[in-house]
């Protein structure tokens, strides 16, 4: 008997002796394993639990078409398809509890697909040689997803490969024996927001939502948040979003490094989620504070946050372009969706005689707003500061007109 059990994916064709040292390593301690070959032109030298065969049909398609396409990548993108669909259909089915996949960076573009397709909460760990790389954009990392470097193990086991091997055998298994997953046994709000130096809001409005039976994540919106957000909204793990930090659609705009993709305030509203928005730090574009400024933003007043990050205050014709790009995405909802703007401002750093406060650009931004607000979105003007107690009554009081006429699921 074992209490958990890891699928474990790579191409035994190449790799036959590090993946079996990984299942080893599980069952040594209890685990369960479950394999998946994912080569296309060689075998494993015994027989896996999944085929390539198995893999290829998973995502429509055939082994021998991956090969004759003389193609690598399209090859693997073949095998990525079917491994992501197997995995999840396995996962459904109760088969595994957490998943490691192996590789080099063709294995790592396939592991990013399988963690990907994999609802939050499954454990998820990839060993690969480009692990931490910035080959690797943050669109394709999953929410929760672990890495550790694969390192000395191009070609073949040896002291220094298993040690990272071993890590990485142990700690997915006891990732899957320790995980609290999301229960959603309470209705679920997704909030987004930053340190309370700069917004306040989920102060007043996480204990109020509490009370009326919610259950509140807050989403800190540097990139990899807003993409555990968005994540979520896809699967329709919400009740309602409250997207109240927008600057990841900012950041993905004008060309940062620090984005949660494309796709970011779409998701809730493709979903039909009912949803709040408003314009928190919507007028600061972050950037990674060790790399130089976005091109298009060099030049422009910046704020070091700390070593890590920096923002770039924004001119009144980006905010005007932030606005129309807010808007733009908005107007594809197909659930309930309400704007609050609040006219005096969207942090606690621009407000009157604070270090970002330019209430040209301010202006500048909320006139863009109401002039492309689409129809199906009720815009609120509101005469207060997003950090204000008022901003906190409106959101409730639109929350509460939501509760009663049914729009919200309270159980």
């Amino acid at each position: 008997m074992t209490d958990r059990t890891i699928l474990v994916v790579g191409t035994y064709d190449t790799k036959n002796d590090e993946l079996d040292y990984l299942a080893e390593v599980i069952r040594g301690q209890g685990g369960g394993v479950l394999t998946m070959d994912v080569s296309v032109l060689g075998d494993p030298a015994t027989p896996c639990d999944y085929s390539k065969h198995e893999v290829a049909e998973a995502g429509g398609s055939i082994i021998a078409q991956a090969i004759a396409g003389e193609d690598e990548n399209l090859a693997m993108q073949i095998m990525a398809r079917g491994a992501a669909a197997l995995a999840l259909r396995l996962y459904r089915e109760g088969l595994f509890d957490g998943v490691i996949v192996l590789g080099g960076t063709m294995g790592t573009d396939l592991a990013l697909d399988v963690c990907a397709a994999l609802p939050l909460g499954v454990p998820k760990y990839v060993v690969s040689t480009v692990s931490f790389s910035p080959l690797i954009p943050a669109e394709r990392l999953a929410a929760d997803i672990q890495m550790i470097l694969w390192a000395g193990g191009l070609y073949g086991l040896n002291s220094v490969c298993k040690a990272s091997l071993s890590q990485a055998a142990g700690a997915v298994l006891g990732a899957a024996r320790a995980v609290e997953k999301p229960r959603f046994d309470r209705p679920l709000i997704g909030m987004t927001s930053f340190g309370k130096t700069v917004l306040r809001y989920m102060v007043a409005l996480k204990p109020a939502l509490e009370e009326r039976g919610f259950e509140v994540a807050v989403f800190h919106a540097t990139g990899m948040g807003g993409r555990a957000f968005e994540s979520l909204a896809t699967e329709g793990a919400f009740a309602c979003v409250m997207d109240f930090a927008p600057q990841e659609v900012g950041n993905h705009l004008m060309g940062s490094h620090i984005s949660a993709g494309a796709d970011r305030m779409t998701n809730a509203g493709r979903a039909g989620i009912p949803q709040l928005v408003s314009i928190g730090c919507y007028d600061l574009v972050d950037f990674v504070g060790w790399q130089e400024a976005p091109e298009r933003l060099r030049g422009q007043e910046v704020h070091a946050h700390n070593r890590l990050l920096s923002s770039v205050m924004m001119t009144a014709d980006q905010r005007r372009e932030m606005a129309r790009e807010m808007c733009r995405k908005l107007a594809t909802a197909r659930g309930a969706t309400a704007f609050l703007l609040p006219v005096q401002g969207g942090n606690e750093w621009d407000r009157p005689g604070g270090p970002l406060h330019d209430a040209e650009g301010l202006k500048a931004f909320v006139e863009e707003v109401r002039h492309c607000c689409p129809d199906n979105v009720t815009l609120t003007d509101l005469d207060a500061h997003i950090n204000d107690a008022g901003f906190a009554e409106a959101v409730l009081a639109q929350f509460d007109d939501w509760i009663a006429a049914g729009m919200v699921t309270t159980g």
